[in-house]
């Protein structure tokens, strides 16, 4: 790429990762990752490492909308990855600013709990993200988790995943791609994707491993994809791919046995 090129944009809406591996900071090397150029508007703080999140501290949401202002002014922007918004003036004033701003893609990951199992949504913000954002994204990323909270039920097996497909589009969802890792098995991860005429499945090998920033990193590969031209399915299928390699290429740089991700190894095969 040389100087005066003018590579495919992308901006992350999310918190930031003290610790590196997942939020602003997972994203941002995504995006790198992919060839496409990262921005970024810090939605929360975080103080946390492989072990754990200590604290967050949310930004004035004055200055949210200032961050997201300066990036739509200067960069063309062709698509936007939510991360962790956490609260619902937040969620509203993002929301404001995707309105008024129209990006062409809109990756929404609603981040609710860390893989430590820290509460990353405050329990007023649910409604706000379910009526505000859902129906604004391109596509939703949620784990079985998230989609539980979303649509008020268990998930305990793939049925229930393509029942809560057909929820998630009445609730407003475009498209919506279902992170199936939660559920047990040692054979395969089933990712499902649906448009609401069709549902492709992806499936990659399951690793026996822990890791930290899986879910921001799909979405942001998702986004990365939309960015550079390729239709929803396509976009899907290489994210997960990516996900899938940068796991088995995954390193523990703290005490903690969390598995942070290879974005570079990856980005060298690329």
């Amino acid at each position: 790429m040389n100087a005066i090129s003018r590579p495919p944009c992308a901006l992350t809406i999310a918190g930031s990762d003290s610790g590196g591996g997942a939020g602003i900071q997972a994203d941002l090397k995504t995006f790198a990752a992919h060839r496409v150029h990262g921005l970024s508007a810090i939605a929360a703080l975080t103080a946390q490492h492989t072990r754990g999140v200590t604290a967050v501290e949310v930004p004035p949401v004055a200055f949210l909308r200032a961050q997201i202002d300066a990036c739509f002014d200067d960069f063309a922007i062709g698509a936007v990855k939510l991360g962790m918004l956490g609260t619902s003036t937040v969620i509203d004033a993002v929301a404001d600013a995707l309105a008024h701003y129209a990006p062409p893609h809109l990756v929404l990951d609603p981040v609710m709990v860390a893989t430590s199992g820290a509460r990353l949504l405050e329990p007023a913000a649910l409604e706000a993200l379910r009526t505000r954002l859902l129906p604004m994204a391109t596509v939703i990323t949620p784990n079985l988790p998230e989609a539980e909270l979303l649509i008020g039920r268990p998930l305990r097996n793939v049925t229930d995943m393509h029942e809560a497909l057909d929820a998630l589009h009445r609730l407003g969802a475009q498209a919506v791609l279902l992170k199936g890792g939660h559920l047990p098995g040692d054979g395969e991860v089933v990712d499902l994707l649906s448009d609401g005429a069709r549902v492709v499945e992806f499936r990659h090998a399951r690793l026996s491993l822990e890791a930290h920033g899986t879910g921001c990193t799909l979405a942001s590969a998702v986004a990365a994809q939309l960015c550079r031209g390729r239709g929803l399915v396509e976009a899907c299928a290489a994210a997960g791919d990516y996900v899938h390699a940068v796991l088995r290429g995954g390193y523990t740089p703290g005490r903690g046995e969390v598995v942070v991700l290879d974005h570079f190894g990856a980005a060298a095969h690329d």
